[in-house]
């Protein structure tokens, strides 16, 4: 129901909606796609999304799915198939031993956080998140009446989560812990140690659950092996969501593979409350769904990204104002720019912000990115070398060109 005007009543929609925005990544994406439309040449390095093509084999195994009519409702859980590939691919993978009944397939992993905090988080609740931080965790929990309360990385430490930041974070309403590394949007990754540390605060707090989003799992950099922290600590297994898909590692991101193995309880849980939303996800996108493919697909991307990251960060590097972390994983560069700020760019626009930053880039240099404001810890920008070698050339170029016209 709408008024005339195209607005809601007053009381018409749920008081959630207000806590309820637009992420800024996708706010970003939009005002290119709109300058596009006009016939401006915007180069976008706004979304986190991998530019190769989903792999043939997956395509022929959709395609085969299709035609051998696995076209029908499949369980909400996922079909037995693939949960049987997702077991196989967390122990392989991960050290991880997950029964069946451990193991729900959603569409993507937003769906997994979404289900998991449905069912856990209330009014009063707290969750803590490392920041820098995906701009989702803190909205769906806000959603649903909790509260975020952020755990500081910093620039110095690779934005990795150190023991005292999340002890300093933990209080008696935490109901949870998040964990994304290697993490979007900084690149940041966590080793064994940082793990056992991480481990060891857990210990001390038995009512904090951990979602641990693994998404990126594959893109590590530098010699660099991706650990599980339900494998470092497997006492604390019954506490732990370990959360993946195929969205990033296959090139899969519309196809909408989520995963996650947990406590049977909570699954079960997670299971029910997607039975009365959405019920299970696409059968054919669960049949073409890649874990026990070659693992060469995942080498070959992850050796672009690896010799993409070493050209944008170097470059990022010789620009005047701007700091630069080595991300050790995903496929972000996470440039500060404390530097510019308080200057007046080329365009006349004032830098105020690391948001007044991405805008007046876009607008004078028709280059997208996003503020890192927008994932909790500004100033910085996040740019996605998940793109083509030319167009991040050519970004880093307009960047740099933005930048020297600062005043």
């Amino acid at each position: 129901m709408t008024t005339e005007s195209g607005t809601a009543p007053a009381g018409f929609l749920a008081q959630r909606m207000e806590r309820l925005v637009v992420p800024a990544t996708i706010a970003m994406a939009q005002r290119a796609r709109t300058l596009r439309a006009k016939g401006e040449k915007v180069l976008s390095l706004a979304l986190g999304e991998p530019d190769f093509a989903t792999p043939p084999a997956v395509i022929e195994a959709a395609h085969r799915a299709a035609l051998e009519g696995q076209t029908k409702y499949p369980p909400v859980d996922g079909t037995p198939a693939l949960k049987a590939a997702i077991a196989r691919k967390f122990a392989r993978e991960n050290a991880l031993d997950y029964t069946p009944a451990e193991i729900m397939v959603s569409n993507g992993g937003k769906q997994v956080i979404f289900n998991a905090f449905m069912a856990t988080v209330q009014p009063g609740d707290e969750v803590v998140i490392p920041r820098p931080y995906w701009v989702s965790y803190p909205l769906i929990v806000q959603m649903f009446g909790g509260t975020p309360v952020y755990a500081d990385c910093h620039e110095a430490d690779d934005f990795r989560l150190t023991a005292a930041a999340l002890e300093a974070a933990i209080t008696p309403r935490t109901k949870w812990l998040v964990l994304n590394f290697p993490n979007n949007p900084t690149g940041g990754t966590m080793g064994q140690a940082d793990l056992e540390a991480v481990a060891g605060v857990l210990r001390r707090h038995p009512h904090v659950h951990v979602l641990s989003d693994e998404i990126y799992e594959h893109l590590l950099y530098d010699g660099l092996r991706h650990v599980s922290l339900a494998a470092v600590a497997p006492d604390l297994r019954h506490r732990i969501l370990t959360l993946n898909g195929v969205s990033k590692a296959y090139a899969m991101t519309g196809w909408r593979v989520g995963y996650v193995g947990g406590p049977v309880a909570l699954i079960r849980a997670m299971t029910a409350i997607q039975g009365s939303a959405t019920s299970g996800i696409c059968s054919i996108a669960q049949a073409a769904a890649a874990l026990d493919g070659p693992a060469d697909i995942i080498a070959a991307m992850c050796a672009a990204y690896a010799r993409r990251r070493e050209m944008v960060v170097s470059t990022l590097r010789t620009i005047p104002g701007l700091t630069c972390a080595m991300p050790h994983g995903a496929f972000y560069a996470y440039p500060g720019i404390a530097g510019c700020m308080g200057r007046v760019s080329a365009g006349g626009h004032r830098l105020r912000t690391d948001e007044d930053f991405a805008i007046a880039l876009l607008m004078e240099q028709k280059v997208a990115v996003v503020h890192g404001s927008a994932f909790g810890q500004g100033p910085y920008l996040r740019l996605s070398y998940a793109t083509g070698d030319d167009v991040l050339k050519e970004a880093c170029t307009r960047l740099a060109r933005f930048v020297e016209g600062l005043h």
